[in-house]
């Protein structure tokens, strides 16, 4: 009987290759996925920027809004 080893017992199979579709999804998910990041760095910006300018603005008094008829 032959002698069984991990190499001879449990054969490693090649994966298989690379389908155009496997490609061009992995790549859009990419694009998609850089996207969303720098969408997502721009809103934290703006809404820092916003929340500061809002902090350095006194607020308007009630009086000063006041309607004449």
């Amino acid at each position: 009987m032959a002698k069984l080893t991990k190499t001879t017992a449990f054969k490693a199979y090649a994966s298989k290759p690379e389908t155009p579709m496997d490609k061009t999804t992995r790549i859009v998910r990419k694009m998609v996925d850089e996207d969303a990041e720098q969408r997502q760095t721009k809103i934290t910006r703006l809404r820092n920027a916003r929340l500061e300018r809002e902090a350095h603005t006194p607020r308007e008094t009630t009086a000063s809004k006041r309607k004449t008829r």
